[in-house]
């Protein structure tokens, strides 16, 4: 199931996606739904590391080196 979402974007940013999606031969919505679905994961990854940082200072895990002996 697919749903349509209209955006309206700054003129700069519309300008820049025209000629991004031009110079790499992509459309415009391909290039949007891959620059959401990035940033969805980038969240995500932000705050579970947030949460395991949490987690691992209290766990007296702060370096690398405390990560590999963890797991080691």
């Amino acid at each position: 199931m697919r749903t349509v979402l209209s955006i309206s974007l700054p003129e700069k940013i519309s300008h820049e996606l025209d000629e991004f999606a031009k110079a790499t031969g992509r459309n415009k919505s391909d290039i949007v739904k891959e620059s959401i679905s990035l940033y969805l994961w980038e969240s995500r990854f932000r705050e579970t590391r947030r949460k395991l940082g949490v987690r691992a200072k209290k766990a007296g895990i702060v370096t690398e080196e405390d990560v590999f002996k963890a797991v080691s």
